[in-house]
């Protein structure tokens, strides 16, 4: 489970870069209730940056996709203690610096990277604002995922870097390997994340390239399917059931950024 004790190396905040952001904050609130809130007048370096509420609590963030050919995607920040070490580490380990550290009008010091297999992924130093305010229920992120080319190296290189503990479970129908992440020292309740090996071809979105999405928890997975095609959404697959996990449906928003929606599995009786 995500939560917001955050500790180094655990999700601590996404957001989401966008072409048009009032359109696309309109989206999300018709799927997940969220209340789109504009840095833009307090805060003129902001741009069109922005925090995504649900029940008055920052669950996200959004802003204007400026990287030319870029595609809209959604950002994964991992908690650091030190933005700049983390940097350090990303490069000796054969990482590459998108963004390098920056400070976030102390409200606390960002940078985004790529790693060795080309998937994005970024740290937050906590100042003033030490992440998301709500995690691991409905309409907020419950889990985090990467799709790679080289599993076996990607568990080397964030391992190195965050200390990550895996563990592999064997998919259903001999399909390959899914490996779950824990922060290091982290009781197992803790797990707030997988990844999973898959060739490039079907990593379509994005050109073959591995990539980071995140998975939102919510009440009704076939009724909030329904709410991201009456939006302008499409649905890559599902909804379906995931023995033990629970009720899934991998979407993607009218701008092309994918995300997975998940109505967890009722845990038996003991």
């Amino acid at each position: 489970m995500i939560t917001t004790d955050f500790v180094p190396g655990s999700p601590c905040w996404i957001d989401l870069g966008a072409p048009d952001v009032p359109a696309t904050a309109e989206f999300y609130k018709a799927v997940f209730d969220w209340e789109f809130q504009s840095y833009g007048p307090d805060a003129p370096d902001a741009g069109d940056y922005g925090v995504l509420k649900r029940n008055g609590k920052a669950v996200a963030g959004i802003g204007r996709l400026t990287e030319e050919g870029a595609r809209s995607a959604w950002m994964v920040y991992f908690c650091t203690p030190d933005a700049d070490a983390t940097t350090g580490a990303v490069e000796r380990s054969g990482g590459t610096v998108r963004v390098p550290p920056m400070d976030a009008d102390g409200e606390g010091r960002m940078a985004q990277y790529t790693d060795p297999q080309g998937g994005q992924f970024a740290v937050w130093q906590a100042g003033n604002t030490k992440g998301m305010e709500a995690a691991d229920e409905p309409g907020t992120l419950c889990w985090t995922e990467l799709y790679t080319t080289d599993a076996a190296a990607a568990k080397e290189f964030y391992g190195s870097l965050f200390g990550w503990e895996t563990q592999d479970m064997a998919l259903p129908g001999g399909e390959g390997t899914y490996s779950m992440i824990t922060p290091a020292g982290q009781p197992p309740e803790r797990m707030h994340g997988g990844l999973m090996q898959l060739p490039s071809e079907a990593l379509a979105l994005t050109g073959g390239k591995p990539y980071w999405h995140p998975v939102f928890a919510v009440e009704d997975c076939d009724a909030t399917v329904a709410k991201v095609g009456a939006s302008g959404g499409s649905v890559q697959m599902g909804p379906e059931d995931a023995e033990g996990v629970g009720r899934l449906a991998v979407c993607v928003d009218p701008s092309g950024a994918d995300f997975v929606v998940l109505t967890p599995a009722t845990p038996a009786p003991a």
